[in-house]
């Protein structure tokens, strides 16, 4: 199969290269919104991990108050 050379116009030549360059700028934009979002949501979640340590030993603090007020009974 031969190929024959394909003749474009220099101005929607110029239209196509424009239009990449748009894409790539809006896909580099796209990368660094994404690497934001990330990183917030990787903060979020280390926060919450954080949260989370605080109230299990808020929980655990309650629980020996708790039996040292209120000891169980012996029957």
């Amino acid at each position: 199969m031969n190929t024959a050379p394909v003749f474009v116009k220099i101005d929607e030549y110029k239209d196509v290269i424009d239009v990449l360059h748009l894409i790539r700028t809006r896909i580099a934009e796209a990368k660094k919104t994404l690497a934001q979002i990330n990183e917030l949501k990787n903060r979020e979640d280390h926060e919450l991990s954080a949260w989370h340590a605080e109230v299990t030993e808020i929980e655990k603090r309650i629980d020996f108050v708790d039996k040292l007020l209120f000891p169980p009974e012996d029957l």
